[in-house]
């Protein structure tokens, strides 16, 4: 009689388990994490945070990558329509669950890694030693978990790159560091004795910087500002060995003036909202200007002029003077960013052009801009200039006998070709004269605005000033 029940095979092999390999689990959420962008936006918010170099790296970079991805995404992948690797052929321990529907070429993660790495290393290039082994491995991951071929990674790379480097051509990358300046002689003040450093009361950030700079120079004297109840010249020694200050381009323009005045050197802490001028002479921090008092440190730039008040930066007439006056109305009620957007809309709505006179040339204009030095890019919005001692000043407008001269300069200003455009006129001069025809205007100079004037004088001081660089 045969029993019921078999016994158990003792000799029975156990179904293999597999064990995921750490290189295989790595590249699957490296993979899945690009998914979007979302590693990149990641990256990019920690950039924007840190601020200065690497904000503008993080912008530059997530730019380029909404480009490359438009681009590979929207146009590219529907005309190719390349169907995705077999499944079958890549191992289960590297699959990621539910695969993508669309076109295989090229490859979307690939092309948006490529155009952040290279964009962001074109703004700042020591980020290409972590970012480029990152957007690589990106691109590698996409091939070993199997969705795509290696020439959808390849070309989707090649197009990031590429729309990155064009991206320079629309969007200029800022020189770094400080700019080109003559050499110049100052004292080196050990702690900052002899140096009387000026706040402007009115500034937010006086008690703050106060602080900071006498930690930092000790033997410095430090004064309180205010325009409104006392003039300069009776507030600062006039046995001071260098005079400094700490705010915000405007007035850093006033101390200039009474530094060009005495013959002394200038001292620039950047404590202002963008410090324009103090990034041009390459201090970043107040550390970088005190280590460069203590030094004695310094160099040559030029002091321009519009009707006999100083600036270090640019002056402009016409819509930004406008801005700048509705800015300062509303920004008590509604802080500094949003009264500028609404200040910027209502100036763009109701501005009118005006009828300037150039060295004698009638010209209809809607904005001029004068550089205390040659400023690029050319068009709207120049941000920076390469030398400080150049001694011109570069005038810029944009024409308003033009048909669609407005919307033809913001496009071509975005494009970067509004220079060769009939649209926009620039030349360099030691003084000009601007004479206006639409009664009197106000001009702008380094975030300050002046009283109206019917004419206005720029010029470039006779001599040069020392500064702290």
């Amino acid at each position: 009689m045969q029993p019921t029940d078999q016994p158990p095979d003792v000799f029975a092999v156990p179904a293999p388990v597999h064990v995921p390999h750490p290189v295989d689990v790595a590249l699957r959420r490296l993979t899945l994490t690009a998914n979007h962008g979302v590693l990149w936006f990641g990256i990019g918010a920690v950039g924007v945070l840190i601020g200065g170099r690497s904000k503008r790296a993080a912008l530059r970079g997530l730019a380029s990558l909404s480009m490359a991805s438009f681009v590979s995404n929207s146009i590219v992948k529907p005309l190719v329509g390349r169907r995705r690797p077999d499944p079958e052929r890549t191992h289960v321990a590297r699959r990621i669950g539910q695969r993508p529907w669309t076109s295989s070429f090229p490859s979307g993660h690939s092309a948006s890694a490529a155009a952040f790495a290279t964009a962001a290393a074109l703004e700042m290039p020591a980020s290409a030693l972590v970012l480029g082994p990152l957007a690589a491995a990106v691109g590698y991951s996409r091939v070993h978990v199997g969705v795509h071929y290696k020439s959808d990674v390849v070309v989707g790379m090649a197009i990031g790159a590429t729309l990155a480097v064009v991206g320079r051509r629309l969007w200029p990358v800022k020189p770094h560091g400080a700019a080109v300046m003559d050499s110049g002689t100052a004292p080196a003040l050990p702690g900052g004795d002899g140096l009387v450093i000026v706040l402007n009361r009115a500034a937010g950030s006086s008690d703050q910087a106060k602080t900071a700079l006498s930690h930092v120079l000790p033997q410095a004297r430090v004064v309180e500002w205010d325009p409104d109840a006392i003039e300069l010249a009776d507030l600062v020694d006039k046995d001071a060995r260098a005079i400094g200050t700490a705010g915000g381009d405007g007035t850093a323009a006033s101390v200039a003036e009474l530094a060009y005045e005495r013959g002394v050197p200038l001292a620039v802490f950047p404590f202002g909202t963008l410090n324009h001028f103090a990034g041009a002479l390459g201090l970043q921090t107040e550390l970088d200007t005190a280590a460069a008092i203590e030094r004695g440190s310094a160099g040559e730039v030029r002091l321009a002029t519009v009707n006999g008040r100083g600036f270090l930066n640019t002056a402009s007439i016409g819509g930004y003077p406008e801005l700048v006056i509705r800015r300062d109305r509303l920004s008590k009620r509604m802080g500094k960013w949003p009264a500028a957007g609404y200040a910027l809309y209502r100036t763009l709505r109701h501005q009118r052009p005006m009828d300037l006179v150039i060295e004698g040339e009638l010209v209809p204009c809607w904005v001029l801009f004068v550089g205390n030095g040659v400023y690029r890019p050319r068009g709207l919005a120049p941000a920076w200039r390469n030398a400080l001692s150049e001694g011109v000043l570069d005038v810029q407008f944009l024409r308003a006998d033009r048909p669609l001269a407005r919307t033809k300069g913001v496009l071509l200003s975005f494009l970067g070709l509004v220079e060769r455009s009939e649209v926009f006129t620039a030349a360099q001069f030691r003084q000009v004269t601007i004479m206006s025809k639409s009664g009197p205007l106000v001009a702008a100079h380094d975030g300050e605005v002046a009283a109206p004037a019917e004419e206005i004088v720029f010029a470039i001081a006779d001599r040069p000033l020392t500064v702290y660089r």
